[in-house]
């Protein structure tokens, strides 16, 4: 059987005469400001045009509002093979084409999915901006698929899973610590299970699903494309109309349920894990989503405790007790309830629940004494010189833009998280550390190294996500925590 959606096609673009960007104000990377226009096609499709005088280069990125959250019970998984089945061709495209027609024209691609999104982006000169555009035009109008590469495609992502959760250090009590355990089940399913899924959950998943999750989520009103970088705007916004206008609009995707995602905290397990060599303790505490309120003050707070050499947790657990060999405190907002978690690996002969006495310990001071002004300083510096840094390049900037638009309900965000950082105070900071650092607001996982009792029945049951390895484990939290899975074709 293969799916192809009704709709003429096109032959592939030839290069056009590379033009001069349009006009558009500084970059503003110190005010987080990102020149572009915004606007919806008859179909739905936001656009989003950043044309930047200074790029060399052309980033063509697409969203798509579905990610793990979205699934059903049953279906745990299935976004993330779907990621992979958008590479194995469309209407004009064979299978593994579209790669070609990309590096071939210089350019570079990929994809990812996480929780809260898909995305597929391409940098690429600007004379073939066309190519981009008419490719991701291409396959989200008639994305072919059969059985054969579905059933492939399925064994590619079960394999992935066993690199890098079920074979790899810690695995499974970072996905443990990231979804089953801090999430209630029932309250709140879109969040208490992860990206790639259960090995049941992926062998079930049948070529009727393929065309009823197109259909619904890979429409284009479902979906929003940023153009950034050297590119005219009258010439990008010609050919999104002539390569996109056409699609027909989708329905629209239900609403996710998350109404009661913590009511069963507080939680502590013991995961037995043969590939780990020492002890490790994770711990997520209830947090909020990206539009909250306290979302800034908690970022702070997580770079204070965890972020870096000078953090808390690295002066006095790392290197002065010397009973960790690293310690992290990440921040992890969503699109619905995100956590706050922190990461420890045991040094040698240092046991995990003298780990989290530490913990505790540090906690402790924190609630009682606060945080310095210095502290707070240092760590909005660091989130400033952070946002600036990813926002370079071409892509970054759409990156920006993108998740300014799909987390905060506006493109023009992409300076209001940055003033939002800024703003925060030592007062918010104590404030958020006295309401969410709780006991009764967390889960914590201990793994302990070696076989033991059987992996808890729900990371079993509801799949895992990405994963890190041994001493990674930590120095890679922020990806854990966000769940990203990224197209390794």
């Amino acid at each position: 059987m293969v799916l192809a959606l009704a709709g003429a096609g096109a032959g592939l673009p030839a290069p056009v005469t590379a033009q001069a960007p349009g006009s558009a104000a500084g970059s503003g990377a110190g005010s987080g400001a990102i020149p572009h226009d915004s606007y919806h096609l008859d179909n739905g499709l936001h656009v989003i045009l950043a044309p930047d005088p200074s790029a060399t280069a052309t980033a063509v990125n697409l969203w798509y509002r579905v990610g793990s959250r979205d699934e059903r019970p049953g279906r745990s998984g299935f976004g993330h093979v779907f990621e992979h089945l958008m590479f194995q061709g469309s209407e004009n495209v064979a299978e593994g084409e579209h790669f070609q027609y990309v590096e071939r024209a210089g350019g570079d691609l990929n994809a990812s999915i996480t929780e809260d999104r898909t995305n597929y982006f391409q940098t690429v000169p600007p004379e073939r901006m066309n190519l981009a555009l008419w490719l991701e035009a291409d396959r989200m109008r008639s994305l072919r698929v059969t059985e054969e590469s579905l059933r492939r495609e399925v064994e590619v992502v079960k394999e992935e899973r066993r690199l890098r959760i079920d074979n790899s250090p810690y695995g499974t009590s970072q996905l443990q610590a990231a979804y089953y355990a801090p999430y209630d089940a029932e309250g709140c399913f879109a969040y208490a299970h992860s990206v790639i899924g259960s090995m049941e959950d992926l062998e079930a998943a049948e070529l009727a699903d393929v065309q009823d999750f197109f259909d619904l989520y890979y429409a284009p009103n479902n979906a929003t494309l940023v153009v950034s970088g050297a590119f005219d705007s009258q010439e990008a916004a010609a050919l999104i109309e002539e390569y996109f206008g056409p699609i027909p609009r989708g329905g629209d995707a239900p609403e996710v349920d998350c109404d009661h995602p913590f009511v069963h905290l507080p939680v502590e397990e013991r995961i037995h894990d043969p590939n780990a060599q020492l002890p490790g303790v994770f711990v997520s505490y209830g947090g909020v989503e990206h539009r909250h309120p306290d979302a800034p003050a908690l970022t702070v707070l997580a770079d204070i405790l965890g972020g870096g050499q000078s953090a808390r947790l690295n002066q006095q657990i790392v290197r002065g007790a010397q009973a960790a060999l690293q310690a992290v405190a990440v921040h992890s907002p969503r699109l619905g309830p995100g956590l706050f978690q922190f990461i420890l690996i045991a040094n040698q002969g240092v046991e995990g629940d003298e780990l989290l006495t530490l913990l505790d310990a540090e906690i402790e001071t924190l609630l009682s004494e606060g945080v310095t002004d210095v502290e707070v300083d240092r760590a909005r510096n660091r989130a400033l010189a952070s946002t600036v840094l990813s926002r370079q390049t071409a892509m970054g900037r759409a990156e920006a833009l993108q998740s300014a638009n799909h987390f905060h309900g506006t493109p023009d965000a992409v300076t209001t998280v940055v003033e939002a950082i800024q703003a925060v105070t030592r007062e918010d900071v104590n404030r958020v550390a006295r309401s969410y650092l709780r006991p009764d607001r967390r889960a914590v996982i201990f793994t302990l190294p070696g076989t033991g009792p059987a992996v808890p029945e729900s990371a079993e049951s509801t799949g895992q996500t990405t994963s890190q390895s041994t001493s990674q484990a930590t120095s890679q939290a922020s990806g854990q925590a966000s769940g990203q899975e990224g197209g390794d074709r």
